[in-house]
């Protein structure tokens, strides 16, 4: 059995760990899956307990048919939750993180493309939506929020692994010991 040289890649991230065995890029996956997490799960439950005006906040875009966009504006607020809570909990958080992100991009797009068309709209992100006077609009600030809520998505795509994640305790496989395998020396 030859020993094992730790890499210089493994000894700087090593030394960055913390007491707990996470370094501090671990840590800030945590933070990216709290904020976009929570912030899934906050625009979720706002906009669920009235789905006509979430319908009616699709619809405000203009860019779907009508029957597509009644699908959309019941389907997105339980959704938003679903993936929230994943990435609350850590669970499937490459995937829960990949489709908040394409929620984002989906977002920037819509409300990019009602800014150019020159529609004078409420985003409905966290409830609401619809029509608004030309001075309520707020599409560089809601374009940008979009923006750095979906860097936190692709950051987690990236790099899924962070503390206190239940997929850690679910699906963790023991190590394998390393003389189960053949010497080659």
């Amino acid at each position: 059995m030859s020993p094992v040289t730790p890499t210089p890649a493994a000894d700087t991230e090593a030394s960055a760990a913390g007491p707990a065995g996470h370094g501090v890029l671990d840590w800030v996956g945590l933070a990216c899956r709290l904020g976009l997490g929570g912030v899934l799960v906050v625009a979720g439950a706002l906009k669920i307990s009235d789905l006509e005006q979430s319908v009616l906040a699709v619809r405000g875009y203009q860019i779907l048919p009508y029957d597509l966009a009644v699908v959309v504006g019941h389907a997105l607020p339980p959704l938003e939750i679903i993936v929230g809570v994943l990435l609350i909990a850590g669970l499937f958080t490459r995937w829960a993180a990949l489709i908040g992100s394409l929620f984002m991009a989906a977002f920037i797009i819509g409300i990019t493309q009602a800014w150019v068309r020159g529609l004078t709209i409420d985003c409905g992100c966290f409830g609401g939506g619809g029509q608004v006077a030309a001075n309520q609009t707020k599409y560089g600030l809601e374009i940008l929020r979009d923006a750095g809520l979906m860097a936190l998505g692709v950051f987690l795509v990236i790099r899924p692994h962070t503390p206190f994640a239940v997929e850690d305790r679910l699906f963790a496989l023991a190590p394998v010991p390393t003389d189960e395998f053949p010497d080659n020396e």
